[in-house]
């Protein structure tokens, strides 16, 4: 069991990976040039909103799906399948909250607005939920804990 949440955990960890990697291009890019997208444009109230979207639709979508998906799956006979189904469930759930944690700082950078830091909290608090624990997977799943033996 252990196995398998070190492989869901490898997706989390390189997804707030790229947002500090994100953040620090952002930041070395913005100290060496004063460009940025005035935030009352067209353009700048376009990404933001874009990226809110994104947010307020993904996240509570994937957690939906992911629920949904984790009561087919614990009817599954097979532990093999139902633990592969799993991982591969919690890793595109990570990916689609993850994805507007990322576009979050990214754009955050290109029109500097709070709204987009509000967004970038959100996600990673969404995405902080999402980490799954050995607990947590065999609740999921329905799995005897085999770990006591």
């Amino acid at each position: 069991m252990e196995k398998i949440v070190k492989r869901i955990h490898l997706a989390y960890y390189l997804i707030y990976t790229v947002t500090i990697l994100s953040t620090m291009v952002g930041y070395l890019i913005n100290m060496t040039s004063a460009t940025s997208v005035d935030p009352k444009s067209s353009l700048s109230i376009t990404l933001s909103s874009i990226v809110i979207l994104y947010i307020i639709v993904s996240i509570p979508t994937a957690l939906a799906i992911f629920h949904k998906s984790t009561k087919k799956w614990a009817a599954i006979e097979d532990n093999y399948t139902k633990i592969n189904k799993y991982v591969t469930g919690a890793i595109w759930r990570l990916l689609a909250v993850g994805f507007g944690l990322v576009l979050s700082v990214v754009i955050f950078y290109i029109i500097r607005t709070e709204s987009m830091i509000f967004c970038a909290l959100i996600a990673a608090i969404a995405l902080f939920f999402c980490k799954p624990t050995e607990g947590k997977v065999i609740s999921d799943l329905k799995l005897e804990d085999n770990t006591e033996e």
